[in-house]
């Protein structure tokens, strides 16, 4: 894999003719987040000459869901597909939103009747591109649907409309995320973690042409922990009480990766890991 592009603007040729240069963007946390993904999408999309750009908000709202009014502002910036996770519904209101918004996903594998949908189709001007979105189950809540029978059924349905398929596996263990992508190598494009906040580096081409990387990190701020601020967190640590915890702030850290994918085959053909340091400007 090409090595991460780190504390510089990506700048990457334009794709040749027949591939689809996809960006993912991990978790945003906050409005230390918000403000950096809103700012960097338009440059990153010109830079790196991306066609596609999925972001992940469950976190965007104060730290804990998100909300219509962000999920506009981020697709108003360039996110063409919005995912989610555990937090999804900690804002009430996104629910309703969700019911008009395809664009805007949560985890595909609750339950039937669950408000919203899981995957979304897109057309671009290179072809269809497809979007799962999953979350698993280990140490994770609420308990789902199993995810590896969800997301081959899916895939397997998508895969009728488009062979690019990226999945935002919303997962806690990293050995569910890894296997995640042993799962569906050959059977989508790309399979990208969230939910941890700690970008790994990880990143490859499965032998069947999937590109993988157990978590894209946090779109977050850097002097913190997972994003919120240090103090209230080393106190219930150290006391094992409880302890409010505030979004941080200073400098950002814009994390994630940039996949280019075969449009005929749905073959990843590479993957970079994307770690942006963003400051107000």
């Amino acid at each position: 894999p090409a090595p991460c592009a780190n504390d510089l603007h990506v700048k990457l040729s334009p794709p040749p003719p027949g591939v689809i240069r996809l960006l993912f963007l991990g978790d945003i946390f906050g409005d230390p987040g918000r403000r950096a993904v809103i700012d960097l999408i338009p440059k990153l999309k010109e830079s790196a000459a991306i066609d596609f750009v999925i972001v992940n908000a469950e976190n965007s709202a104060g730290g804990r869901g998100v909300t219509p009014k962000i999920a506009i502002a981020l697709m108003r910036a360039g996110a063409a597909v919005i995912t989610s996770g555990d937090h999804i519904w900690d804002q009430a209101e996104i629910i309703d939103y969700m019911a008009g918004e395809p664009r805007m996903l949560r985890p595909l594998n609750y339950p039937p009747g669950t408000p919203g949908q899981g995957s979304v189709v897109l057309e671009t001007a290179k072809g269809k591109v497809a979007v799962m979105n999953a979350q698993g189950r280990t140490f994770t809540n609420p308990p789902l649907e199993n995810p590896f029978l969800a997301t081959a059924a899916e895939a397997a349905r998508l895969r009728e409309e488009t062979p690019v398929i990226f999945l935002d596996f919303h997962a806690e263990a990293t050995s569910e995320k890894i296997a995640m992508g042993w799962h569906l190598d050959g059977v989508v494009s790309a399979v990208v973690g969230t939910h941890t906040h700690v970008q790994t580096a990880d990143e490859r081409i499965l032998p069947n042409g999937t590109a993988h990387l157990t978590d894209a990190g946090m779109c977050g701020p850097e002097d913190s922990v997972i994003g919120s601020r240090v103090e209230p967190v080393l106190q219930r640590f150290r006391t094992s009480m409880p302890a409010r915890f505030f979004v941080a702030q200073g400098p950002v850290r814009v994390s994630g990766a940039c996949i280019d994918v075969d449009t005929t085959t749905g073959r990843a053909l590479s993957i970079i890991r994307v770690s942006e340091r963003w400051s107000e400007p």
